[in-house]
């Protein structure tokens, strides 16, 4: 039995998993779906979350498991898993990197995120009067996020999704070759992804090696379009 630790994206929250989950389970797995903070059911404040807050949310889920994770992050998130992975290396079996932000020590999400010059989002993204946080436009919800998943998910995610908070992806991260860099990590391309698009996410894996890179043919997120065939890589690692 493995136990899988999933990390939603930007604007989501635990809900993303909702597919994934029950497959694992029947496969005698232990799949733990979290809301960041300020993300989904959480309380906190977003306009107060930090790269920091994330991070420590989920080595407090970490610690209070028994053995070792292997712990998923999607999209913006990504960079969430690689700190976690910095200060708790020896409880991580592997880290999986959905499409998501696979970032050198020292530099931020924002920092490769202009550099992708094909997606679809950045004119939808709007910065909310406080500063500290953004919103997505719904009007891009279907071609940016769910092009090829059923209906229901974009109705969800209109009723879902929230404000995110911006410093995190500001923040520099903070890696080394003896922690961050002794856990195991792979990455799961999306081929038809606008949101994070294939051109940025080989960038990232092409600069920040991986033990072994997967395909799936889906747009930004396979956990609603495609869990089986999610759950199969997540299995075959």
């Amino acid at each position: 039995m493995k136990t899988f630790i999933l990390i939603h994206g930007s604007w989501h929250g635990s809900w993303n998993w909702h597919r994934v989950v029950p497959i694992l389970e029947k496969l005698g797995h232990r799949a733990i779906p979290i809301d960041l903070p300020g993300m989904g059911r959480d309380k906190t404040p977003v306009q107060e979350v930090t790269l920091e807050k994330s991070v420590q949310a989920v080595c407090d889920c970490i610690d209070a498991i028994e053995g070792q994770v292997i712990l998923v992050g999607h999209s913006k998130n990504g960079i969430v898993i690689s700190q976690v992975a910095e200060y708790r290396p020896e409880k991580i079996e592997k880290l999986v990197y959905l499409a998501a932000y696979l970032i050198p020590n020292g530099k931020t999400q924002r920092e490769y995120s202009i550099q992708d010059t094909e997606g679809v989002l950045k004119p939808y993204v709007k910065l909310q009067e406080n500063g500290k946080t953004s919103t997505l436009d719904p009007a891009i919800y279907h071609e940016g996020l769910y092009a090829d998943c059923d209906p229901y998910i974009e109705q969800l995610a209109r009723v879902l999704l929230s404000a995110e908070p911006v410093a995190s992806g500001m923040t520099p991260l903070q890696l080394s070759p003896e922690r961050f860099g002794s856990v195991p990590r792979v990455y799961i391309e999306c081929t038809l992804d606008k949101a994070v698009t294939p051109f940025i996410q080989r960038k990232m894996y092409t600069e920040m090696p991986c033990q072994k890179v997967y395909s799936i043919e889906t747009s930004h997120s396979p956990f609603f379009s495609k869990p089986a065939e999610l759950v199969e890589i997540l299995l075959d690692l």
